[in-house]
């Protein structure tokens, strides 16, 4: 018998959770959530779109310091080489 009160009782509150999920106040609820939710959204995306931004212009600074740095590296050894031929006449 107390199996059966609590079957009847969890029927009862499924029924009433359901009814109350699907109400007119829950869907208003729902809706406004997802907006919040899209608002917030938008705002992360601004935010990794200016760190994407500054992240590439990092990136770009680094690779002329490099190219830089190895041109010179390619020059030195250029005029070690010259020296070294100069050496030997």
């Amino acid at each position: 018998m107390k199996k059966i009160s609590l079957f009847a009782a969890g029927v009862m509150f499924g029924t009433a959770g359901i009814k109350l999920l699907g109400s007119e106040d829950a869907k208003k609820v729902y809706a406004r959530t997802t907006a919040a939710a899209l608002r917030v959204k938008e705002g992360v995306m601004k935010a990794v779109t200016a760190v994407r931004e500054g992240a590439e212009d990092v990136y770009a600074d680094a690779k002329a310091i490099n190219e830089c740095r190895a041109e010179a590296e390619a020059a030195a050894v250029v005029e070690d080489a010259s020296a070294e031929e100069s050496k030997a006449e």
